[in-house]
């Protein structure tokens, strides 16, 4: 009977320590659960990588495949036109309010106290 009872704390025992590292031992599952949250991050990360490379592959092959978008990038990144075409640019001057609010607040008048210089 003694001999059981002895076997009985010792398995007691041995399952107590197979549950510790279970739980709490290296790769237990808090080392588990921390992972999978790791591979949820990445496999985002690599969805929104996938989708940038394919966008990319999408661009190259348009410009290896069309001189209309060779020709837009060229205008529009390098400020290129054709031979026989005319460049027209628009400026805008400054209206006389935008002109005033620049200055120092006041009609462009000298600060209180201070005399204007010729």
């Amino acid at each position: 009977m003694r001999a059981l009872r002895v076997l009985l704390v010792a398995l007691a025992a041995l399952l107590a320590l197979l549950q510790y590292r279970l739980w709490f031992g290296e790769g237990g599952l808090r080392d588990t659960r921390a992972l999978e949250a790791r591979v949820r991050t990445q496999t985002e990360d690599n969805r929104g990588l996938q989708l940038r490379n394919e966008r990319l592959a999408a661009e190259v092959e348009n410009l290896k495949s069309g001189e209309a978008a060779v020709e837009e990038r060229a205008r529009s990144e390098l400020g290129m036109i054709k031979p026989g075409e005319t460049f027209y640019r628009v400026v805008e001057t400054p209206t006389p309010a935008a002109i005033d609010g620049a200055g120092a607040g006041t009609n462009g008048a000298a600060p209180e106290g201070e005399a204007e210089t010729p």
